[in-house]
Formats: structure tokens, sequence, C-alpha cells
């Protein structure tokens, strides 16, 4: 199983481990998305900007 990880709401006023953590997804644009593989080291940054990002779980890898 994978996430599909879809930025919603850009960093400008984020704080700055919010825009690393953005960064560290390989996220960069709003409404660009990336597919991650579904393990706890995504998940926790996923909680960390959980309020500008959508996740969605698809098949694969």
């Amino acid at each position: 199983m994978a996430l599909k990880i879809t930025m919603k709401k850009g960093v400008v006023g984020a704080k700055q481990k919010q825009k690393d953590t953005l960064q560290a997804l390989g996220l960069r644009k709003i409404h660009q998305s990336v597919v991650r593989p579904d393990d706890a080291s995504v998940r926790g940054m996923i909680r960390v900007v959980d309020h500008m990002v959508e996740v969605e779980e698809v098949a694969g890898e």
C-alpha cells in the first residue's frame, strides 16, 4: 500500500519545521502530488503538516 500526498495549502506563514517536512516529502508547489510508501516515518511527517496536505491510499509500491 502507498499514500498519495497532495499539498493543498502554501507555506507562507508556516513554521520552519513544517516547511522542512514538506520539502522532505518532496512537495514544493500547491496541488503537487507525490506517492510515498505507507510506513511510520511518512505517517509522522504527514502528522506534522496534516492541515496543509490531503492524503489518500493508492495501490502500488
